[in-house]
This record gives C-alpha cells, sequence and structure tokens, in this order.
C-alpha cells in the first residue's frame, strides 16, 4: 500500500477533527477530482510502520475523533487488502473512534466487501462536475452519498448520515 499524506486536525473529510490518510491509487479517475496526483497505485510512499505509527499517534489524542480513508480510492485492488488491516487494527485498538471512507465506487458494489464491518460511514460514487456543489457537506457532488454503514448493513437500506 502506498500513500501521500497524513493530514492531522482535519475538519473537512468527516465529522469532527480527524485523521486522514490520503492513498495512492485510483482508477475512477472523476474529471474534476481535486487530488489527480493519487491517481497512480506506485506513486506516494510506502506505508510503514512509522505512518502507522503517525495515525496512532494521532488517534490516542482525545479531540480526535477518528479516521478518514480517503485518495486516490482506498478500496483500489493493490490497497484494499492493507486497508482492511488497518481498519481492523484501529477499530480493536481504538473502539470510539469513528473510521470514515471515501470511494468512487457505489455502496451496491461494496457492500459485501469485509472492510465494511469496519467502516461507521462510507462516501461514495465517483465525482461528477457537472453535480458540483460547494455548500454539501463531506461531498463534492450531489450524486454522492454520505452513508451510515452500521445502519445501512442492519437494515439492507440505505441510511444517509445525518450531522
Amino acid at each position: 500500500m502506498r500513500y501521500h499524506n497524513i493530514t492531522k486536525d482535519d475538519m473537512l473529510n468527516g465529522d469532527g477533527l480527524r485523521v486522514v490518510l490520503w492513498l495512492a491509487g485510483c482508477a475512477h479517475c472523476c474529471k474534476g477530482c481535486q487530488n489527480p496526483v493519487t491517481w497512480d497505485p506506485d506513486g506516494g510512499l510506502p506505508f510503514d510502520e512509522a505512518a502507522k505509527e503517525e495515525i496512532f499517534e494521532q488517534l490516542r489524542q482525545p479531540y480526535i475523533s477518528g479516521i478518514t480513508f480517503s485518495g486516490g480510492d482506498p478500496l483500489y485492488p493493490t490497497s484494499q487488502m492493507e486497508v482492511e488491516a488497518l481498519a481492523r487494527e484501529i477499530r480493536e485498538k481504538f473502539p470510539d473512534k469513528t473510521i470514515w471512507m471515501y470511494t468512487g465506487s457505489l455502496w451496491e458494489e461494496v457492500e459485501n466487501n469485509p472492510i465494511m464491518k469496519y467502516v461507521d460511514v462510507l462516501v461514495d460514487g465517483e465525482f461528477e462536475i457537472d453535480k458540483l456543489d460547494r455548500q454539501l457537506h463531506w461531498k463534492g457532488s450531489s450524486n454522492q452519498r454520505v452513508i451510515d454503514v452500521p445502519q445501512t448493513r442492519k437494515t439492507g437500506k440505505v441510511v444517509l448520515h445525518c450531522a
């Protein structure tokens, strides 16, 4: 798994103050993407123990609400298994922190992915430049959904996350 950046004290990519892991690799390549540098799966840096410890140090802070996986696409095939392992470890070590994930895939395409049992909120769908709306919370275009994953898994119907 490769990544481009770890952002601390982020307020734009999920509820509360968060740490954000910006992963490398994306097959969606949305027109108008804010992070096209993250599309290349060979870009960025190898994710190592020092990067993991940097994230864990942030998650130990009581004012940090959780982690957000973004990119790129955290579900890109070369990263998916390691992202799942990291999400599982975060859930075990920091059970009170929330895990958010951004993906260009739709919920209906990823709902059976094993990583979803660790994700609290999924922002799904490709960014669509013609549906850009800067007033939206936690998403860039109106076609995207901010999904409450545990409730969606429980009910079998998409339940949107409310702030």
